[in-house]
């Protein structure tokens, strides 16, 4: 059995994978369409045109619903191996509310260009990446608080490690923006597709989209983590009959055909 086939492990890493896949792509089709400049763009920026803005929102859109499944697997998980731990399980909670507050802004990143609906864009990008920040910070504690009885210490570190270059990148993709979009290099960047070397504000944008891209796959590599806890668990489907048939019968048949079911189940 192949490290990907063991218990739910695939799961982040189908997350990861397709997630950086949809970067990729959907830089490489605005390069080759000489949408933007080579030099790191913004990633929303290979997103703005079509037709890599349709192949752009399509695949964010499902990394969206993979990155759900992920954080509620991981809280399943954390539930069930801390079942009397009320500390935990109250972070546990809420890293699920945040994780999954973070995916619903990664949806608006998606269907809200920057260049269409430039505050609502902001918006999603402050639920994904400043939201989802600080769920990578409860769950680095909620590792910290496992460990050692449930993991090893190098997960936490590994972890911690991830944060803090997480909001690093936040910090340093924060103050570049402000100096960028402060007026001092003239308005209505936010349109601005192409820049020149020699202009005004270029450092500012390149340390800005620099740090964009870190942001981004300081999440990837989060999830990377992920990986080893999911091989150690599965979930099941029950199925549960309440009938033998799908019409609506009179109480008195339900109650016959309820007892008829007992009795087949003995």
């Amino acid at each position: 059995m192949w490290w990907f086939q063991q218990g739910l492990s695939f799961l982040p890493m189908a997350l990861v994978v397709w997630s950086a896949a949809s970067f990729v792509f959907s830089y490489i089709t605005a390069i080759i369409l000489h949408h933007v400049d080579p030099l790191v763009p913004y990633i929303s920026d290979t997103g703005t045109t079509p037709p890599e803005r349709c192949l752009f929102g399509i695949m964010l859109n499902i990394s969206a619903f993979l990155g759900m499944a992920t954080m509620y697997v991981r809280y399943k998980q954390v539930h069930a191996l801390n079942p009397e731990r009320s500390r935990i399980l109250r972070l546990n909670k809420i890293g699920l509310t945040l994780g999954l507050m973070s995916c619903f802004g990664l949806c608006i990143i998606a269907n809200f260009q920057k260049c269409v609906l430039y505050y609502i864009h902001v918006l999603g990008a402050c639920l994904t990446f400043g939201v989802g920040a600080i769920y990578m910070l409860v769950q680095t504690i909620l590792s910290y608080l496992m460990q050692p009885e449930l993991h090893s210490k190098d997960i936490f570190w590994i972890r911690l490690t991830v944060s803090l270059w997480c909001w690093s990148s936040i910090v340093s993709m924060f103050v570049s923006s402000v100096v960028l979009y402060s007026g001092l290099y003239g308005t209505n960047l936010v349109q601005k597709l192409h820049w020149d070397p020699q202009e005004k504000g270029y450092t500012a944008h390149i340390i800005s989209t620099v740090s964009e891209w870190s942001l981004a796959f300081s999440f990837l590599s989060f999830f990377l983590t992920y990986i080893r806890d999911f091989q150690k668990i599965s979930l099941h489907a029950a199925v549960s009959l309440h009938g033998q048939t799908l019409h609506n019968l009179p109480p008195s048949f339900v109650t016959e055909e309820q007892a008829l079911l007992v009795a087949g189940s003995i």
